[in-house]
């Protein structure tokens, strides 16, 4: 490619409006296979205005820094954080997931991390990149991870790690459980509330978060249903101190110390998930988890009406649908433009019910699926 003369701005702007067509959008309601949704118009905004700036040095973006601990304020009441917690902004699940595993393994000089089978994705990064080592515990008939089985395996392990809302199923680990496990071994425990953050608490009275003594840290993620910009996550730490476990003296930028993967870190994804916070409040995500899980009830009966049988009721908005060659169906659901995913070890087709979906993308898609099936 040559861009040693420059080029035209229209003609650059026109590439880039070639490019963004092929995409698909939340907007048309037909993207059901993601756990992000279409950013809130204020975020948007937020971001825009803030697109300069960089978390990294605060002495040059000290307002940003402001909004930063605002937002973990926030993030902390929603999660029952004690005093004395702490927290970043992060680029979302998978740094969240990265630094709470960093700091077990720092704090408790031990390499052996248990998590379920239905981890996400992200802790295999953490088992490579940190030098650790992922025990699998097994998932009981409801898909959660056997109690009984972690208990088992933990040894000399530093850390379990409990899911809030599994990326294949939406299913919640009985985190009170491994609480009390953690509590007694003297172990970390951390929570994968990615997902379910902003829709537990707002639903069915679940305990998951820092309620539970056990809990040591929880990821949580705004670009999902927190409808933040992407990227947009959280990482809050039961102590703050806890975080220097992880800090690394800095030489070039204005604080003494970082306790962040990321040295650059975009302040804007802090501005816009600030504005989107304070601007729908507690009682705006309660009323956006309702009405994806109402939708979700709603798919949940045509697709049982239509004669496809669930993985499991639904716990959270998300819906797996038992099919035989999932990839193969998912495939000429593509070719209806439908994007959706599937779990070839569950053998499922996986809906997610973001607040982009409408009831009647829903009956539409059933009426799709039902005569490729």
């Amino acid at each position: 490619m040559d861009w040693k003369k420059g080029e035209d701005r229209k003609k650059i702007l026109k590439k880039l409006k070639d490019a963004r067509s092929k995409d698909f959008t939340f907007s048309s309601s037909r993207i059901l296979g993601s756990m992000c949704s279409e950013p809130h118009p204020i975020a948007v905004d937020a971001y825009n205005s803030f697109i300069e700036t960089n978390m990294g040095d605060p002495f040059l973006f000290p307002g940003t820094r402001e909004l930063e601990e605002k937002v973990i304020q926030m993030l902390g009441g929603l999660l029952n954080a004690p005093k004395g917690y702490g927290g970043r902004i992060t680029s979302g699940g998978t740094e969240s997931n990265l630094m709470a595993l960093w700091m077990a393994r720092e704090i408790s000089k031990k390499r052996e991390v248990i998590v379920p089978e239905s981890a996400h994705f992200s802790l295999k990064k953490a088992e490579s990149l940190l030098g650790i080592k992922l025990i699998s515990a097994p998932l009981d008939d409801e898909y959660r991870m056997d109690v009984d089985a972690a208990r088992k395996l933990i040894g000399d392990a530093a850390c379990i790690v409990g899911i809030a809302g599994t990326t294949s199923l939406g299913v919640i680990d009985p985190i009170e459980e491994l609480s009390k496990i953690c509590l007694d071994e003297g172990i970390h425990l951390h929570v994968d509330a990615a997902f379910g953050g902003f829709v537990i608490p707002f639903l069915n009275g679940r305990k998951f978060d820092f309620c539970l003594d056990g809990v040591g840290s929880i990821s949580i993620d705004v670009h999902k249903m927190g409808r933040s910009v992407i990227p947009s996550g959280a990482v809050l730490v039961r102590k703050e101190k806890w975080l220097d476990s992880i800090s690394v003296a800095t030489t070039c930028v204005s604080p003494e110390k970082q306790s962040s993967i990321l040295g650059t870190r975009p302040g804007g994804s802090v501005a816009a998930t600030y504005a989107v916070m304070k601007h729908l409040g507690i009682n705006g995500y309660e009323k956006i988890a309702r009405n994806c899980m109402e939708v979700t009830r709603y798919a949940a009966k045509l697709i049982e009406e239509s004669g496809m049988e669930l993985v499991v009721e639904p716990v959270m908005n998300v819906i797996g649908i038992k099919v035989k060659n999932p990839r193969k169906i998912a495939r000429k659901m593509e070719k209806k433009r439908w994007k959706l995913s599937f779990d070839e070890q569950i053998g499922c087709l996986r809906l997610v019910i973001m607040p982009h979906v409408s009831k009647e993308a829903m009956r539409k898609f059933v009426d799709d699926l039902r005569l490729i099936v």
